[in-house]
Protein backbone atom coordinates (compact mmCIF):
# COMPACT_ATOMS: atom_id res chain seq x y z
CA UNK A 1 0.00 0.00 0.00
CA UNK A 2 2.83 2.53 -0.53
CA UNK A 3 5.21 2.19 2.51
CA UNK A 4 8.33 1.54 2.88
CA UNK A 5 8.74 -1.98 4.61
CA UNK A 6 11.95 -0.27 6.05
CA UNK A 7 10.07 2.48 7.68
CA UNK A 8 8.46 -0.63 9.61
CA UNK A 9 9.40 -2.14 13.28
CA UNK A 10 10.48 -6.11 12.40
CA UNK A 11 6.99 -6.29 14.76
CA UNK A 12 4.86 -3.73 12.94
CA UNK A 13 5.84 -6.25 9.95
CA UNK A 14 4.58 -9.40 11.54
CA UNK A 15 1.86 -7.66 13.20
CA UNK A 16 0.44 -7.11 9.31
CA UNK A 17 1.46 -10.47 7.99
CA UNK A 18 -0.33 -14.40 8.34
CA UNK A 19 0.76 -17.75 6.91
CA UNK A 20 -0.83 -20.70 6.01
CA UNK A 21 1.51 -23.26 5.02
CA UNK A 22 0.80 -27.13 4.07
CA UNK A 23 1.53 -28.13 7.68
CA UNK A 24 -1.20 -26.39 9.39
CA UNK A 25 -0.45 -27.03 13.44
CA UNK A 26 -3.76 -27.16 15.25
CA UNK A 27 -3.95 -27.00 19.12
CA UNK A 28 -5.68 -29.81 21.14
CA UNK A 29 -8.28 -27.46 22.02
CA UNK A 30 -11.48 -26.49 21.02
CA UNK A 31 -12.23 -25.62 17.12
CA UNK A 32 -13.10 -21.69 18.32
CA UNK A 33 -10.05 -21.46 19.92
CA UNK A 34 -8.05 -22.80 17.17
CA UNK A 35 -9.68 -20.31 15.09
CA UNK A 36 -9.09 -17.24 17.46
CA UNK A 37 -5.83 -18.18 17.99
CA UNK A 38 -3.55 -14.97 18.40
CA UNK A 39 -6.51 -13.24 18.83
CA UNK A 40 -8.03 -14.69 21.97
CA UNK A 41 -10.19 -11.34 21.98
CA UNK A 42 -12.13 -12.70 18.94
CA UNK A 43 -16.08 -12.99 19.29
CA UNK A 44 -17.97 -16.29 18.58
CA UNK A 45 -19.56 -14.25 15.82
CA UNK A 46 -16.69 -13.15 14.00
CA UNK A 47 -15.10 -16.77 14.90
CA UNK A 48 -18.05 -18.27 12.84
CA UNK A 49 -18.39 -15.63 10.49
CA UNK A 50 -14.10 -16.32 9.49
CA UNK A 51 -15.58 -20.30 9.61
CA UNK A 52 -17.96 -19.53 7.03
CA UNK A 53 -16.22 -17.26 4.61
CA UNK A 54 -13.74 -20.19 4.84
CA UNK A 55 -16.07 -22.74 3.95
CA UNK A 56 -15.55 -24.51 7.23
CA UNK A 57 -18.61 -24.08 9.18
CA UNK A 58 -21.09 -27.21 7.48
CA UNK A 59 -18.48 -29.91 8.69
CA UNK A 60 -17.48 -27.98 11.54
CA UNK A 61 -21.35 -28.28 12.61
CA UNK A 62 -21.58 -32.12 11.69
CA UNK A 63 -18.67 -32.40 14.39
CA UNK A 64 -19.56 -34.13 18.15
CA UNK A 65 -20.04 -30.23 19.70
CA UNK A 66 -19.54 -27.86 16.58
CA UNK A 67 -17.41 -25.28 17.31
CA UNK A 68 -16.61 -26.71 21.10
CA UNK A 69 -15.46 -29.57 19.85
CA UNK A 70 -11.90 -30.24 21.24
CA UNK A 71 -9.18 -31.24 18.66
CA UNK A 72 -6.75 -33.87 18.91
CA UNK A 73 -3.55 -32.56 19.07
CA UNK A 74 -2.47 -31.41 15.42
CA UNK A 75 -5.95 -31.98 13.93
CA UNK A 76 -5.25 -35.69 13.35
CA UNK A 77 -9.10 -36.74 13.68
CA UNK A 78 -9.38 -34.05 10.67
CA UNK A 79 -8.87 -34.75 6.95
CA UNK A 80 -5.80 -32.92 5.35
CA UNK A 81 -8.39 -30.50 3.68
CA UNK A 82 -10.49 -29.74 6.59
CA UNK A 83 -7.34 -28.58 8.65
CA UNK A 84 -6.60 -26.57 5.63
CA UNK A 85 -10.18 -24.95 6.04
CA UNK A 86 -9.57 -24.45 9.53
CA UNK A 87 -6.09 -22.73 8.76
CA UNK A 88 -7.87 -20.16 6.46
CA UNK A 89 -10.74 -19.76 8.77
CA UNK A 90 -7.59 -18.63 11.17
CA UNK A 91 -6.73 -16.58 8.56
CA UNK A 92 -9.93 -14.52 8.01
CA UNK A 93 -10.29 -14.20 11.72
CA UNK A 94 -6.68 -12.40 12.17
CA UNK A 95 -7.75 -10.03 9.39
CA UNK A 96 -4.05 -9.30 7.81
CA UNK A 97 -3.35 -7.19 5.32
CA UNK A 98 -0.43 -9.43 3.92
CA UNK A 99 -1.03 -13.44 3.74
CA UNK A 100 1.46 -15.73 2.64
CA UNK A 101 0.01 -19.16 1.61
CA UNK A 102 2.97 -21.86 1.21
CA UNK A 103 2.08 -24.74 0.00
CA UNK A 104 -1.18 -24.51 1.39
CA UNK A 105 -3.19 -26.61 -1.14
CA UNK A 106 -0.74 -29.67 -1.30
CA UNK A 107 -2.00 -32.68 0.15
CA UNK A 108 -5.48 -32.09 0.29
CA UNK A 109 -8.09 -34.76 -0.49
CA UNK A 110 -10.08 -34.55 -3.64
CA UNK A 111 -13.25 -34.17 -2.19
CA UNK A 112 -12.66 -30.63 0.00
CA UNK A 113 -10.63 -29.20 -3.36
CA UNK A 114 -13.30 -27.09 -4.78
CA UNK A 115 -13.96 -25.75 -0.97
CA UNK A 116 -9.95 -24.60 -0.46
CA UNK A 117 -10.29 -22.84 -4.00
CA UNK A 118 -13.10 -20.89 -3.02
CA UNK A 119 -11.45 -20.55 0.36
CA UNK A 120 -8.61 -19.26 -1.12
CA UNK A 121 -10.30 -16.76 -3.62
CA UNK A 122 -11.83 -15.51 -0.39
CA UNK A 123 -8.72 -15.03 1.62
CA UNK A 124 -6.94 -13.25 -1.01
CA UNK A 125 -9.46 -10.50 -1.79
CA UNK A 126 -8.38 -6.91 -0.99
CA UNK A 127 -4.73 -8.23 0.23
CA UNK A 128 -1.53 -8.67 -0.74
CA UNK A 129 -0.72 -12.21 -1.27
CA UNK A 130 2.03 -14.19 -1.80
CA UNK A 131 1.32 -17.64 -3.07
CA UNK A 132 3.75 -20.42 -3.26
CA UNK A 133 2.57 -23.37 -5.06
CA UNK A 134 3.46 -26.29 -7.24
CA UNK A 135 -0.28 -26.67 -8.28
CA UNK A 136 -0.90 -24.02 -11.15
CA UNK A 137 -4.51 -24.18 -10.32
CA UNK A 138 -3.96 -22.46 -7.26
CA UNK A 139 -2.18 -19.51 -9.27
CA UNK A 140 -4.80 -19.22 -12.18
CA UNK A 141 -6.13 -15.82 -11.11
CA UNK A 142 -2.78 -14.40 -9.93
CA UNK A 143 -2.16 -10.95 -10.99
CA UNK A 144 1.77 -12.25 -11.47
CA UNK A 145 3.44 -15.06 -11.46
CA UNK A 146 7.05 -15.52 -10.85
CA UNK A 147 8.82 -18.96 -11.47
CA UNK A 148 11.62 -19.99 -9.73
CA UNK A 149 14.33 -22.58 -10.98
CA UNK A 150 17.55 -23.09 -9.28
CA UNK A 151 16.56 -20.33 -6.62
CA UNK A 152 16.35 -17.39 -9.42
CA UNK A 153 13.53 -16.06 -11.17
CA UNK A 154 13.25 -17.09 -14.99
CA UNK A 155 10.13 -15.83 -15.68
CA UNK A 156 7.40 -12.69 -14.52
CA UNK A 157 4.26 -11.99 -16.11
CA UNK A 158 0.47 -13.03 -15.85
CA UNK A 159 -0.74 -16.60 -16.18
CA UNK A 160 -1.28 -15.94 -20.05
CA UNK A 161 1.72 -14.18 -20.78
CA UNK A 162 3.92 -16.66 -19.21
CA UNK A 163 1.43 -19.60 -21.13
CA UNK A 164 1.92 -17.41 -24.53
CA UNK A 165 6.00 -17.60 -23.88
CA UNK A 166 5.87 -21.40 -24.06
CA UNK A 167 8.82 -21.50 -21.15
CA UNK A 168 8.65 -23.47 -18.03
CA UNK A 169 5.52 -22.03 -16.44
CA UNK A 170 3.49 -23.24 -19.79
CA UNK A 171 5.67 -26.58 -19.84
CA UNK A 172 4.20 -27.34 -15.79
CA UNK A 173 0.95 -26.16 -17.01
CA UNK A 174 0.54 -28.19 -20.09
CA UNK A 175 1.63 -31.11 -17.80
CA UNK A 176 -0.85 -30.18 -14.98
CA UNK A 177 -3.97 -29.92 -16.94
CA UNK A 178 -3.11 -32.20 -20.24
CA UNK A 179 -6.82 -34.05 -19.01
CA UNK A 180 -9.04 -30.93 -19.03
Amino acid sequence: DGIDLRDLSLEGLRKLISVVDQNTFLFNDTVANNIAYGHTDSSAERIEAAARAANAHDFIMRLPAGYDTVLAERGQTLSQGQRQLLAFARVLAADPEILVLDEATASIDTETEQLVAAAIETLTRNRTSIIIAHRLQTIQNADRVLVLENGRVSELGTPAQLLARGGTYARLHALQFQDT
